[in-house]
């Protein structure tokens, strides 16, 4: 482990690189580029992340087993996710409107025509 303290510099170089995305993500959302759009806030959304996760939270300069235990937090967070989309992109259509399909759950139950 790093016992050095980190300079002030790098943070506010960090600080400044995240400004960047920052305003890259708002230019972004002002373009039309299909489905590009997903896959670039995408990336810009992990740089800042790790940027953050690195810097901030000081896992650059940290020992393994912090680094191992911030990766199985974010394991765990990928499982989550996984959990959450698999329930939610497998239910069934409702009949009737699409675009009621968050009513599943609705009570009392409408009788079908």
């Amino acid at each position: 482990m790093n016992s050095k303290p980190i300079p002030k510099n790098v943070f506010i170089r960090v600080w400044a690189g995240l400004l960047v995305l920052l305003a890259l993500t708002w230019g972004l959302a002002q373009l039309d580029l299909g489905r590009l759009n997903a896959i670039a806030a995408l990336t810009i959304a992990v740089a800042k992340m790790l940027l953050v996760l690195l810097y901030f939270m000081h896992l650059r300069f940290s020992t393994r087993l912090t680094l191992i235990f911030a990766a199985a937090g974010f394991i765990w967070l990928l499982i989550m996710v996984d959990l959450t989309l698999s329930d939610y992109l497998t239910r069934g259509q409702v009949p009737g409107n699409p675009l009621d399909s968050w009513k599943h759950g609705i009570w009392p139950a409408t009788p079908e025509p």
